[in-house]
């Protein structure tokens, strides 16, 4: 993957190149790409930003190694580079395919700031789109998901006791995995006074407590053990690849769903994972999604920052990537970075933030907003 962060002078088919011949070389794949059946190219926003509507993969990824490969694009709001896995892992495991390639990349930094803010809305349903920001109250922030997000936290600080404190905690040590990560786009520790004290961007919510726009690209291989095997390649075991729809009107229900059946899929208990990845769009995602994929209990994520069990050397160490929060969240490539992320940490090459003895991870990765809950939402388990 490349480094995520503001990459003006860098196109989508530049950024996605990088990820895309570093991917090929890990896997033993750089003078055989014969062996690609098919690739999945994730990518959300490049039509509202470059016109490009048709065909982005092709485009982008004319010049590299894949170029004339079969190739599906693919569009799932944020949850699109977890999306393009899920079929280049379902290419594999029906048979269709003994390698295949999910690339996903993005760029959001352009001279017009504002539009590209406000092609982040097109994840929500046009046509309802006055009423969504009626419902929330929208506070003019300038982003309707931190608006929503803003929602969630105050919920979940009724339901839990959570406060502001403890959503500037998670930002916090989602920070300082950061400054270990040279692919981070932030790369500074914070405290807890400086998240707290930062500008105030909707409800609870300040600036270090969100996601940030990012330029970046990330690629990752799917192939057969044969096919491992035949070429010397060391992967991880991909278990379970689970893509769920969220229902209008349900809250709480889409990640639990999607969950549940991705660790009966895997043959693994939540109590057996050792490293997580999760879509922390805003900090307080971060607790509730937690408890939603059933690694604590209802309430229980509080606790679990509060004593810092979720840093690198905890009980169950959380984003040591930085997450979205750090490691920056250009959106179509999002799902597949947690994925590189976490195949270092199985294959013990993540540096100094590699969680030691890990040997199942598992990512969620989410998108879109139908009301009040997510449209899609992704878990992936991996093992070593």
């Amino acid at each position: 993957m490349t480094r995520f962060g503001k990459h003006r002078d860098r196109t989508i088919a530049d950024l996605a190149g990088e990820a895309v011949a570093e991917a090929l070389a890990d896997a033993g794949l750089t003078g055989d790409t014969q062996s690609v059946a098919i690739v999945y190219f994730s990518n959300v926003l490049a039509g509202v930003l470059t016109g490009q509507e048709s065909n982005r993969g092709q485009h982008a990824l004319r010049d590299t190694a894949l170029r004339g490969v079969p190739l599906i694009n693919v569009e799932n709001a944020c949850a699109s580079g977890a999306t393009a896995l899920n079929q280049a892992w379902l290419s594999v495991a029906s048979g269709q395919a003994e390698v295949a390639v999910a690339v996903g990349a993005e760029k959001l930094h352009f001279d017009d700031k504002a539009k590209a803010a406000a092609a982040l809305t097109t994840a929500l349903d046009q046509e309802r789109l006055d009423e969504i920001r009626a419902d929330l109250g929208s506070t003019g922030s300038g982003s309707v998901f931190m608006d929503i997000y803003a929602r969630f936290a105050t919920d979940y600080m009724e339901r839990s006791g959570a406060t502001c404190e403890d959503f500037a905690r998670v930002a916090v040590k989602n920070s300082q995995h950061g400054t270990a990560n040279p692919k981070a786009q932030y790369g500074r520790a914070l405290t807890v006074a400086e998240v707290l004290g930062a500008r105030q961007v909707s409800g609870p919510l300040t600036v270090p407590m969100c996601a940030p726009m990012s330029d970046g690209a990330a690629a990752v291989v799917v192939m057969s053990r044969a096919a491992a095997q035949r070429l010397g390649a060391s992967p991880v075991s991909l278990r379970a690849s689970v893509v769920g729809s969220g229902r209008p009107g349900a809250y709480g229900e889409l990640v639990p769903d999607v969950a549940g059946r991705a660790f009966a899929a895997a043959g693994v208990d939540p109590a057996e994972v050792d490293v997580v990845e999760c879509h922390d769009a805003a900090a307080p995602a971060e607790l509730i999604v937690l408890e939603e994929l059933g690694l604590c209990g209802p309430g229980a994520a509080v606790g679990l920052v509060r004593d810092e069990q979720t840093r690198i050397g905890g009980r169950l160490p959380v984003n040591p990537s930085g997450g979205l929060q750090s490691k920056g969240h250009p959106l179509g490539a999002t799902g597949l970075a947690q994925i590189v992320e976490l195949t270092d940490q199985l294959r013990g090459r993540a540096g100094a933030r590699q969680v030691p003895g890990a040997r199942i991870a598992l990512a969620e990765n989410a998108g879109g907003y139908l009301g009040p809950d997510a449209a899609v939402a992704t878990v992936t388990i991996l093992s070593r």
